[in-house]
């Protein structure tokens, strides 16, 4: 059968050219339409933050993305794919996308962020406030370096002015309300020796991080630095309160808590469990103050950050009176200073840790490298710890962006833990010399502990929206407080779902496709041309007796005359 029907198509195709390609045309259209994309490459895309806080909706609001891609310099970018890399980006050309209402915004970061330039880092880490600070509808995704990633941004830009062949962007993606997933905090204790009612120390730190995208906020300095320096001085003092002539009469409260980076949710719920229920209170003792550390990685100075100025004859008063007299004794070349704020209701997130507490009466304290709250070290994702800054050094290049120098760090350490000391044992009144040091040879602090937590910290991102009730960060931080304290105890914090102070939404990773195709004008010309084949094709058969007649007359050999 099919060796007949192959002869029928070849004295077909040697007797009649307009049937050979009435027929050709249709067969090669068959063939060809199956033919798979140039160029295509699936990439991972890391979506902008979007949560609500306090009924206000921040950052990103869409996700739906199927358009062609163009550089952010293509004349038009409505229901376009704006991709840029990062060193060409500018609050300007983001905006330039936003007006022009783009389908979406994909910015290609560097594989390693650490190596940047400065200016570029510090630039980037002041626009991400004024990313997030209103709802955006245009989805804006993240995207780190490869080499065909590069290769197709590299296309885009060439053709973006000429209009030629582009690369299309895929990603379609539902998004869901994730307000149910919890928040935790965890808390230990070193109880003090010499009676009952004996006041009580507080050291607090948050561990989550927070940037402009959640699965690239790993927040090395802010607050891995904080964390850190919490886990050694508990292991230092935990060593003191072990023997009987070193057991001071305060009792230390250790406390690491969640959603530190929306307003401090986790505290605020742990401030309710132990305030308003006095039945399992850890707070009800005389709380002599509080002590949040955050963003201590780094700097040549310390500011302890006060809601109230402390008055004399108060434990404030003698901790901010011994952090000066270390500092000035022991690190001359550390500057220290006290940086009062009041607290101010009205705005939307509280400036430092320690607002939560004063609302509650409570004297706290926040201890931190940054003069203030607004600076961008502190919610970037440029906060990473991929390149230390002695290789920069050693390269030539000055630091980019937050990072924690280790010396810095435990040098820190060492000031609050001398200083802690001296108001636990009431050196000065015992007329202890400012410049003898507590800690050293086997009590002292230890550069490599700091490190490997700092490393283990910053192995993944710290996100808030990640930390699920299973999280390994929560339950490595538990073991690392239950060898050092007792009654560790691991709380969660939910969010009411009748009216929730926070909101969030998940989808925040996604797998995205790019496919090198040809233009829009492409489409219509192949459609218009396929139209005409149409209508040719109809015309030839309403009217085959014509076409047939003229056809035979035109193929008839002459007849040969004598």
């Amino acid at each position: 059968m099919f060796e007949e029907a192959s002869e029928v198509f070849d004295n077909m195709f040697k007797t009649s050219f307009p049937l050979t390609f009435i027929v050709f045309i249709p067969a090669v259209l068959i063939l060809v339409s199956p033919l798979p994309a140039d160029a295509a490459h699936e990439f991972t895309v890391y979506r902008m933050q979007q949560y609500d806080l306090q009924g206000q909706p921040y950052g990103t609001r869409n996700a739906i993305l199927n358009t062609e891609a163009r550089s952010v310099e293509a004349e038009v970018l409505s229901r376009r794919c704006v991709i840029m890399r990062l060193v060409d980006f500018s609050y300007e050309k983001y905006q330039k996308a936003l007006r022009q209402s783009a389908g979406a915004v994909v910015i290609i970061l560097p594989k390693n962020m650490s190596t940047m330039p400065q200016d570029i880092v510090q630039q980037f880490m002041e626009l991400e406030p004024e990313m997030l600070a209103t709802e955006t509808i245009v989805p804006v995704y993240f995207a780190l370096e490869d080499e065909e990633l590069l290769s197709i941004y590299t296309q885009t830009l060439t053709s973006s002015p000429t209009q030629g062949s582009s690369t299309a962007a895929e990603g379609v993606h539902v998004l869901d309300r994730a307000h149910s997933r919890s928040k935790k905090y965890l808390s230990g204790r070193l109880a003090g020796v010499g009676g009952e009612d004996l006041p009580t120390i507080v050291l607090v730190a948050h561990y989550d991080a927070f940037g402009v995208a959640p699965w690239l906020s790993y927040g090395a300095d802010s607050n891995g630095s904080g964390v850190s320096m919490l886990l050694e001085l508990a292991r230092l003092f935990s060593r003191l309160y072990t023997y009987k002539r070193t057991h001071a009469g305060y009792n230390l409260l250790f406390f690491v808590s969640g959603g530190g980076k929306f307003n401090y949710q986790g505290t605020k719920r742990w401030l309710e469990d132990n305030l308003d229920h006095t039945d399992s209170s850890l707070l009800q003792d005389n709380v002599a103050f509080v002590l949040c550390l955050d963003t201590l990685g780094n700097g040549d100075g310390l500011h302890l950050h006060v809601s109230k100025p402390p008055k004399e004859g108060t434990p404030q008063h003698a901790l901010l009176r011994e952090l000066e007299s270390v500092v000035a004794s022991q690190y001359p070349e550390l500057k220290f200073s006290m940086v009062h704020k009041k607290i101010n209701l009205a705005d939307d997130t509280l400036a430092w840790e320690h607002e939560r507490f004063g609302i509650r009466r409570l004297p706290a304290f926040t201890l931190s490298h940054l003069p203030s709250h607004r600076l961008a070290e502190r919610s970037s994702i440029m906060d990473v710890r991929s390149v230390s800054p002695s290789s920069r050094h050693g390269a030539g290049l000055p630091p980019a962006g937050p990072h924690v120098d280790l010396r810095k760090l435990s040098r820190n350490t060492k000031v609050v833990a001398e200083a802690l000391a001296r108001v636990i044992y009431n050196l000065t009144e015992k007329g202890v010399p400012e410049d003898l040091q507590i800690f050293t040879e086997q009590m002292q602090v230890q550069e490599e502990q700091l490190s490997s937590v700092v490393d283990w910290l910053t192995a993944q991102p710290r996100a808030a929206q990640l930390l699920d009730k299973d999280s390994s960060v929560v339950s490595t931080l538990e073991h690392q407080l239950g060898r050092y304290l007792k009654d560790v105890k691991r709380h969660y914090v939910k969010a009411d779902k009748r009216d929730p102070e926070f909101v969030f939404y998940d989808q925040l990773k996604q797998q995205m496709n790019a496919y090198r195709v040809k233009p829009a004008i492409f489409d219509l010309l192949l459609a218009f041309c396929i139209a005409a084949y149409l209508g040719v094709m109809y015309l030839a058969i309403q009217n085959f007796g014509l076409l047939y007649s003229v056809i035979r007359k035109v193929t008839q050999p002459k007849a040969k005359t004598h």
